[in-house]
């Protein structure tokens, strides 16, 4: 089932590509840890077009973010040890301050959507269904090579 899953994830992933009015502006991996789990993610974004609250030096823009992520966590069912695995697609429209440049600090704020393989059940907590809504604020730099750097906290 959970094969299954990833593939259909993968397809979901790749339609969105080449459903996209332009190409891919940037890809992302993370890594995270946090109540007796860890997961890695990997994304595609979509930057906008639009540009809001400017200021002589700086605007409110944003982008779209398609991601897969797999999740392990270590305590399924409350049991420490015990381990469920968990993949999870997810999109998210992410609002971003910026310089006018794109380079340098920024600080962002998102809310999306999220599909999992699995009901998530680990350490005690359990959600009721596979699908969730997440959320994140980060803060980050962008480097002049267009590297970009950040830290976010995700519910």
């Amino acid at each position: 089932m959970q094969k299954r899953f990833i593939q259909l994830s993968l397809i979901s992933l790749l339609t969105a590509v080449s459903a996209s009015s332009h190409a891919v502006d940037s890809f992302s991996g993370e890594f995270a840890s946090g109540n007796k789990s860890q997961f890695v993610r990997a994304g595609l974004q979509w930057n906008w077009d639009q540009q809001w609250l400017k200021s002589n030096r700086s605007f409110v823009g944003g982008y779209w973010d398609a991601t897969l992520t797999q999740w392990r966590n270590n305590a399924y069912n409350g049991v420490n040890g015990d381990t469920q695995n968990i993949t999870d697609i997810g999109f998210t429209p992410v609002f971003r301050w910026q310089q006018n440049n794109r380079k340098g600090l920024y600080g962002e704020a998102a809310v999306g959507v999220h599909l999992f393989s699995h009901v998530y059940n680990n350490n005690g907590r359990r959600f009721s269904t596979a699908f969730q809504f997440g959320d994140h604020l980060g803060v980050g730099y962008v480097f002049d090579n267009g590297l970009d750097v950040g830290l976010k906290v995700q519910h």
